[in-house]
């Protein structure tokens, strides 16, 4: 382990990793838990409320990944719990239809008038694999656009990436992917929109869709440039394609009416899951009402899901967003995301550090690089060695950030100013140190 981390006690995280990679893949249940991007072993959760997160050394931290965005109020938020605890005494699971379902989705409804209908799902990677098929079957097309970098889940069509030319139909990215199925999917560099025009240009009739992050939250945090996402609604209503906005990550986090609503471009098809979740399993996918109306019983198109619309899921999600859709409430967290990046850029200055700082509404990124970043190319230009060691030196300095240079931070309503300021004392002298 890491010089940085010998003055922190982790005895019994490393005694449950021990035993824990007797018994899953690599330890964890999900891969970027296992620190192999920062070096180290990963420290084992004991508990956590508001802002803070306490592992079973007793060890705390001021936590900026907040289950990696969906605990926008922050950790085991009063409302949440109470809404949880009384669902889970009228049952934990119908498989019938609720009250509760019906709430959520007006609500989603009511931020998002892109969305006339929707399905509820268990996850991100559901909402994204049904979107795309209502697309299909919509269009009666197979093929579908994708950006490099863009994460939409680990359904096989989306775990391709490009091959030797923007142009190249995509080759699995992970073994077990069928290679017949990957070539429907085409992957190409975001923010560039001439790519795109040519590529639809020569495939137009093939092509139902083109999928998303609106602001790419799975290398980091990368921004649209101006005129990416309205030239893409242009090329999909001129060709008859359908756009698909996976705001899994961005929705209720860029805004309160998701990356749709800050940058003024309305989809066909959006998904969504994390904060609609309050911190449970859950995903969402909806859009034009003649778009959803394909999808079963209404439609032709097969999706089902003993758990989804899950009580307790839909309980949660309904306690958070109406704490979120509070006067003021959206617009608080929104100031201390502003105060951060502040912050951390005036650090990284006294500190003399080479780092690109970008922020989207409450999700933000650090690069290590003097360059800026775009796209998937210019991502992995950054310094990932130099991350890993500020990765390091924050989590000894109480801060949890995401253990990878491509994944972003998030900031929650519990957040305080004294947790920001002990954020950027942290980032300065580590940066320094590093």
């Amino acid at each position: 382990m890491s010089n940085l981390m010998k003055e922190m006690n982790f005895t019994n995280s490393k005694r449950l990793y021990k035993k824990a990679k007797g018994l899953l893949p690599g330890g964890v249940n999900s891969p970027v838990r296992a620190f192999k991007a920062v070096g180290g072993d990963p420290f084992f959760v004991s508990h956590a409320k508001g802002s803070k997160i306490y592992d079973v050394d007793g060890n705390s931290y001021i936590d900026y990944v907040l289950s990696w965005g969906p605990l926008i109020l922050g950790h085991a938020h009063p409302s949440v719990v109470k809404a949880v605890k009384e669902a889970a005494e009228k049952g934990t699971s119908y498989g019938a239809p609720h009250p509760f379902e019906i709430e959520i989705a007006e609500m989603v409804k009511n931020a998002y008038p892109s969305i006339e209908k929707l399905r509820m799902v268990n996850s991100g990677t559901e909402a994204t694999m049904s979107a795309l098929r209502v697309a299909r079957a919509f269009t009666g097309r197979d093929r579908i656009i994708k950006f490099e970098g863009c994460y939409h889940g680990h359904a096989d069509g989306l775990l391709v990436r490009a091959g030797s030319g923007a142009t190249t139909f995509g080759v699995p990215d992970s073994p077990g992917v069928p290679k017949n199925y990957a070539r429907n999917t085409i992957t190409l560099p975001f923010n560039d929109l001439k790519a795109v025009r040519d590529v639809v240009k020569r495939h137009y009739r093939d092509i139902a869709c083109i999928i998303l992050e609106p602001v790419v939250g799975n290398m980091g945090c990368v921004l649209p440039k101006k005129g990416f996402l309205q030239g893409l609604r242009k090329i999909c209503d001129r060709y008859g394609i359908l756009l698909i906005f996976d705001e899994v990550m961005t929705g209720f986090r860029v805004s309160y009416g998701g990356a749709q609503q800050y940058y003024g471009v309305m989809p066909d098809l959006t998904c969504l899951g994390k904060v609609i979740g309050g911190g449970l399993p859950v995903g969402a996918y909806g859009g034009r009402a003649d778009v959803m109306e394909m999808v079963a019983p209404e439609g032709p198109v097969y999706q089902a899901g003993t758990l989804s619309g899950n009580p307790l899921a839909m309980a949660a999600g309904v306690a958070t967003l109406r704490v979120l859709s509070r006067k003021g409430v959206f617009e608080k967290i929104l100031k201390k995301a502003e105060m951060l990046e502040e912050g951390l850029r005036d650090a990284a200055r006294r500190a003399r550090a080479k780092v690109k700082f970008y922020r989207a509404g409450t999700m933000f990124c650090t690069y290590f690089t003097d360059r800026e970043v775009y796209d998937y190319t210019t991502a992995k230009r950054a310094d990932t060695e130099k991350f890993a060691r500020f990765f390091r030196g924050m989590l000894r300095r109480g801060i949890y950030i995401a253990p990878s240079q491509f994944e972003a931070g998030f900031l929650s309503l519990a957040h305080t100013d004294r947790d920001i300021e002990k954020t950027i004392r942290a980032a300065h002298d580590t940066l320094k140190e590093i």
